[in-house]
């Protein structure tokens, strides 16, 4: 859907702000969508001028293609966050803003207490699954109680 005309450079970049911009989303492996501040950030531009550049029109939830905007990924409700992929990010630096080098960087972020927890769960729904495919058969005294009415 978007142009693929961004050169992914993942050396190391300079500090200058004028000739190179570095594209920083910090988003988890199943994640790879950024929001407002991260562009805002990484354009090194405000929130509001951020806002200015966005394709969005209040009449229709997810307008055309703009390639003069820094268009967001689909949304199913207004209410929705305004999510960027970060090769649309990159796009519109480079080719609206005419930021000369673009970096685009995914780090995937370390894993969590919660997602630990989450993991060793599904481990175990996996292998209560596996245990229940290999049983044969209810045992017939659970037959019998599941064909009379609970009391």
């Amino acid at each position: 859907m978007f142009p693929q005309s961004v050169d992914s450079d993942y050396s190391q970049v300079g500090s200058s702000i004028d000739s190179v911009k570095d594209i920083h989303s910090v988003v988890s492996q199943s994640e790879s969508l950024v929001g407002i501040d991260d562009v805002q950030k990484s354009l090194n531009r405000s929130r509001a001028s951020v806002y200015r550049y966005t394709n969005t029109d209040p009449r229709n939830l997810n307008p055309p293609f703009n390639p003069r905007k820094l268009n967001t990924e689909y949304r199913s409700d207004q209410k929705d966050p305004l999510m960027f992929h970060p090769n649309e990010v990159a796009r519109f630096a480079k080719d609206v803003l005419r930021i000369k080098e673009v970096t685009v960087e995914v780090l995937n972020s370390p894993s969590t207490a919660t997602q630990q927890v989450l993991a060793s769960i599904l481990d175990e729904l996996r292998a209560i699954r596996s245990h229940l495919e290999g049983v044969s058969d209810a045992p017939p005294e659970l037959a019998s109680r599941r064909d009379r009415p609970a009391a």
